[in-house]
């Protein structure tokens, strides 16, 4: 089984001075790849002169996270695709547990590993933790982290278990599964692209594992941090795009009119607080997904509307209503 770890990187060299190192040192059965999101920091010359054994990928544009990525895996021909964040850091052996799992689990699609916070390093980490769930109106949501909350790992989450979306900070599948199911959709440039095309993975028959025996730290925020408007214009916006693209057609309607309410309640929140810019994020992200309601709907038919996709009824109201902030608690 042939394995290729594959970077996506925009003008990231101090991440990659800080990360790169180590993932070649902790890596040694696989490819490495750098794909580069048309960077005009010197990256592309620094990896060229100090890691040679490192394969680059030049996009012509910078198409985002999603774009970047189908791109360059177009050009990669191992096994297994590993999608790692620029801003990750990697222990020795790390792969070698995520491995295993393709090996001897032939309907497992894709696996992420334990995820802990660099900056916070007995914690979970926000993007993915211990495994991704989401609720009925999807909400996404983490073993080890709810909205903003986070838990100390205590090794509470340190069994191997099915979870329906794995982190694009650390996301590796089988080849054939990407290309299988279309890969990443492009319109959603970044953020919850991992999600919907996990939905994919789930609703084309696979499953996604989560292997606490693979642990990685990642810093976060490497390309937009939390307090910036642009994220939660992404993440309101392609969360949107997942309901509509992949929600039971008999659901649909209730579901969509439920999420915009929370949504209008989260702008509003927003607005209370003086958060201006993330109010006016929010209303965007509505404006856009409204505007592209049809093409998005449209893509249904590449879609099997899985069933069963959530393990709760309103994650909004369970943490924000009733003050649980453990997935344990749910």
């Amino acid at each position: 089984m042939t394995i290729g770890v594959v970077i996506l990187n925009w003008n990231g060299l101090e991440l990659l001075k800080q990360f790169l190192p180590e993932i070649l040192k902790f890596s040694p059965e696989a490819t490495i790849y750098l794909a580069d999101n048309a960077s005009t920091d010197t990256s592309i010359k620094y990896t060229q002169e100090n890691f040679p054994e490192v394969q680059i990928i030049e996009n012509p544009e910078n198409g985002g996270f999603a774009k970047g990525y189908n791109d360059a895996l177009s050009q990669i021909n191992e096994d297994v695709y590993v999608l790692l964040n620029s801003d990750v850091q990697v222990t020795p052996h790390w792969l070698d547990a995520i491995t295993d799992i393709f090996k001897n689990q032939l309907e497992v699609g894709a696996v992420q590993p334990k995820i802990l916070d660099l900056k916070d390093p007995d914690c979970f980490e926000y993007a993915g933790a211990a495994g991704g769930f989401i609720d009925r109106f999807g909400y996404p949501y983490c073993r080890g982290r709810i909205f903003d909350s986070k838990e100390k790992d205590e090794g509470q989450y340190d069994d191997e278990i099915e979870i329906f979306w794995a982190s694009g900070a650390c996301l590796a599948i089988r080849s054939e599964i990407y290309k299988k199911v279309g890969g990443l959709d492009e319109d959603y440039f970044a953020h919850q692209e991992e999600i919907d095309l996990c939905w994919r993975i789930n609703a084309a028959g696979y499953k996604i594992r989560y292997t606490p025996h693979s642990v990685v730290y990642h810093l976060g925020g490497g390309t937009l941090n939390a307090m910036n408007p642009k994220k939660t214009y992404y993440n309101f916006r392609n969360s949107l795009y997942n309901i509509i693209k992949n929600i039971p057609k008999n659901d649909l309607i209730w579901v969509l009119f439920g999420r915009m309410t929370l949504d209008g309640i989260a702008g509003l929140k927003f607005l209370a607080e003086g958060k201006l810019s993330h109010f006016t994020a929010v209303l965007r992200a509505h404006f856009h997904f409204y505007g592209n309601i049809l093409s998005m709907y449209d893509k249904r038919k590449n879609t099997h509307n899985l069933e069963n996709y959530s393990t709760a009824l309103s994650i909004v109201y369970k943490h924000f209503v009733q003050g649980i902030k453990k997935f344990s608690n749910l």
